[in-house]
């Protein structure tokens, strides 16, 4: 077995590439540091640093034993979060879901974190795909999508649905057509596509030829900046429901109304085997009520 302590001082030693600031980092001398060092070389059998005045570069067992002393410092820190006290006040919640969700939800969050100091939250707005992946990579706690990803590893309960909306500028009619779509033309963003082709799709499909044909006349990749061109008189786009609903300038766009209106579902997803937290419940129920609150 290693021996845990001068496997941490190297693991310090090398994340600060400087024996005196490893020093202070961990409250010894420099030659306490160095001495660990040299017991450590002695164990492992191999020189972990090559040495260049008072630089130096780790060997490849040194990077070895880093990234080794590193992965034991996490596994440790996850068994202490996982005996500590089950507080819904306290710890660390990693939550992804889509820019217009995240929009919605942030301001929730701060108000949260507001009341419990001690409460951390961690939100990104990512693609469903990363959203699945950092579930299954365990860096990601709670994860909002469209629907049941059917994994043998992950747990998933329908939360809510939202609309997804055709917005025009706030002097428009209610009930546009496609050409007077295009006259306007096209926000466009990442999701436009998929979106366009489900509303306009559904609604116009004697004259809907695909997202590919729509005229744009601008394209923006910050959420938050989607609806501003719209409500400026400057085109139209497509977003969820809850894109809007966080967008400051709300009443300056018209919801167009439309006889076959179109939703996305909520879906909730977990782990299936992790172990349940107070605080990772609380903010699952947030989650939930801010989705029901859509519909």
């Amino acid at each position: 077995m290693l021996n845990a302590t001068w496997l941490e001082t190297f693991t310090v030693l090398a994340e600060e590439a400087h024996f005196t600031r490893a020093a202070f980092r961990l409250n010894m001398t420099q030659p306490g540091v160095s001495q660990h060092l040299r017991k450590l070389e002695q164990q492992v059998g191999q020189r972990l640093i090559d040495q260049d005045g008072k630089r130096f570069t780790l060997t490849a067992a040194g990077e070895r034993l880093r990234a080794l002393g590193q992965a034991r410092r996490a596994e440790e820190k996850a068994l202490r979060d996982a005996l500590g006290p089950d507080d819904a006040d306290a710890g660390e919640v990693r939550i992804a879901c889509s820019g217009s969700f995240a929009l919605l939800f942030y301001p929730q969050a701060i108000a949260l974190m507001q009341a419990h100091p001690r409460l951390c939250l961690h939100l990104e707005a990512a693609p469903q795909a990363r959203i699945l992946a950092g579930l299954l990579d365990q860096q990601v706690d709670l994860g909002v999508i469209s629907h049941d990803p059917k994994h043998p590893r992950l747990a998933a309960r329908q939360i809510g649905r939202e609309e997804l909306c055709l917005l025009l500028p706030g002097q428009s009619g209610p009930r546009p057509d496609l050409a007077a779509l295009d006259r306007l033309g096209l926000v466009a963003h990442p999701d436009v596509q998929t979106y366009a082709d489900a509303v306009l799709g559904a609604n116009f499909p004697d004259t809907y030829r695909g997202a590919h044909h729509l005229r744009v006349r601008s394209a923006v990749n910050q959420i938050g900046q989607i609806p501003a061109p719209v409500a400026k008189g400057a085109g139209y786009t497509l977003l969820p429901r809850s894109g809007l609903a966080a967008f400051a300038q709300a009443d300056q766009i018209t919801v167009a109304t439309l006889p076959r209106p179109q939703y996305q579902d909520l879906w909730l997803i977990t782990r299936r085997h992790q172990t349940r937290t107070a605080r990772r419940d609380r903010i699952a129920d947030s989650i939930a009520a801010l989705a029901t609150r859509l519909d």
